[in-house]
């Protein structure tokens, strides 16, 4: 009979088949159009560190929901088949990192970004934040502030603004882009001119 070896046909193919690793979004960001009328919007200020940053000054991470804190909850939105014990710790899943395109199946090769650094909102405005806007800011879930990405890569860009790092992966760009000045513009955070003229110069070039 035929139907049985196409039957076994078709599950070799399946088993054969590959697993592709698929990258969540991000929460949504403003559209090419809006990041630039919102960058032009920024106020333009020299970067200040008086009083001098600290990384405790931002509290992480929040209990979200549950046992589920801040952490656990963004590795559970960007990953893909995320399986958590009673504590909300991922112990197996899919992720890839959207700076760089790299696949994993290890939560522990994976830092939480913010996307626009502790330091530098802290050198841009939230310096004068109270302590509760401060983790608010930290543990932002809504705008596209916070993303599941390669630990050493996180390492690497540091408290980096867009005129000294930008992800390596071509095709992320635009969204990053577009990202940094959502959450920019939504905490009235100020741009430095270097900062300003690397953001004109990305809309223009890989939006």
């Amino acid at each position: 009979m035929k139907y049985p070896t196409l039957l076994l046909l078709a599950a070799v193919s399946t088993l054969a088949a590959p697993i592709v690793n698929v990258r969540r979004a991000l929460p949504t960001s403003v559209s090419v159009a809006t990041a630039k009328t919102y960058l032009d919007e920024l106020t333009v200020a020299v970067d200040s560190n008086s009083p001098a940053y600290a990384r405790d000054l931002f509290k992480t991470w929040d209990i979200i929901s549950g046992t589920c804190d801040t952490r656990e909850t963004v590795l559970k939105r960007d990953g893909t088949d995320v399986v958590t014990n009673s504590a909300c710790a991922a112990t197996s899943g899919n992720w890839v990192s959207p700076y760089d395109g790299v696949p994993t199946d290890l939560a522990s090769d994976l830092d939480i970004d913010h996307l626009v650094p502790l330091k530098e909102a802290w050198l841009s405005g939230a310096r004068d934040w109270t302590a509760a806007q401060r983790e608010a800011f930290a543990n932002d879930l809504t705008r596209p502030q916070l993303v599941a990405i390669t630990d050493n890569l996180n390492e690497s860009k540091g408290d980096k603004d867009p005129a000294q790092f930008m992800p390596p992966l071509a095709s992320f760009k635009c969204e990053y882009v577009r990202a940094w000045i959502t959450v920019k513009h939504y905490y009235a955070l100020t741009v430095d001119s270097a900062e300003k003229t690397a953001l004109q110069g990305f809309l223009t070039s890989v939006c």
